[in-house]
Order: structure tokens, then C-alpha cells, then sequence
């Protein structure tokens, strides 16, 4: 009992350790943050459950691996869509800007035929 909660802590230790390096980095994107909490998560997990069936080592390691792999892929569609969504959104923008220089040349263009006809009647 004694020797499983030493690995159960360990692991613990283990998902703290992981948790610290990834807040020390640069900003992280979503599939990393996903894989560090992934691996926290699964190895946390792990640990509970290798504790029980008496391989807590295993279990650790099995359930970090499937929590950074889980966690990655999640990460890296939240990615994906942030990197959509942002790409729709300077589109929008680039479409807003060349609508509001059409209005310019169309009030450009109407000042000139006003001025023509002025110049007509003269």
C-alpha cells in the first residue's frame, strides 16, 4: 500500500512538473497547452488507476501518452479554427476597405459629372 501511494505521489510530481515547464514557456498555442493538460490529466488519471490494479508506473505512462495525444488533437483543431476564423476576418476587412474606396470613387466620380454639367451651361 505504502509503495503505491510513493508512486501514486510521484506521479502527481510527475503532472506538476509538466504543468510548471509549460507556464514558464512562450505563449503557447492551443495544441501544446492541450498536450501538457492532456498529460497531466492522463497521467493523473493513470496513476489512480495503475495504483489500483497495482502498476502505477504503467498506468502513468499509458495514461500520459493517451492525455498528450487526446489533448494535442483537440489543441490543434481549436487551432485550426482560430486560424480560420481569423483568416475570415481579415478577408472582411480587406472587403470592407476596397467597399469604402468604391463609395470614394463613386462620390469622385458624380462631383466631376456635376462639374462637367456646370461647365456645359456656360
Amino acid at each position: 500500500m505504502e509503495m503505491s501511494v510513493l508512486n501514486l505521489n510521484r506521479g502527481f510530481l510527475v503532472c506538476a512538473l509538466c504543468l510548471l515547464l509549460g507556464a514558464c514557456s512562450q505563449p503557447l498555442n492551443n495544441a501544446t497547452t492541450g498536450a501538457v493538460t492532456g498529460t497531466a490529466l492522463g497521467s493523473g488519471l493513470g496513476a489512480i488507476i495503475g495504483s489500483q490494479t497495482g502498476n502505477a508506473g504503467p498506468g502513468i505512462a499509458i495514461g500520459a501518452a493517451a492525455g498528450a495525444l487526446g489533448g494535442a488533437l483537440i489543441g490543434n483543431s481549436l487551432d485550426n479554427q482560430e486560424e480560420e476564423r481569423q483568416r475570415v476576418e481579415e478577408q472582411a476587412q480587406r472587403q470592407e476597405e476596397e467597399l469604402d474606396r468604391q463609395k470614394r470613387e463613386l462620390e469622385d466620380l458624380r462631383r466631376q459629372q456635376r462639374y462637367d454639367d456646370m461647365y456645359r451651361q456656360y
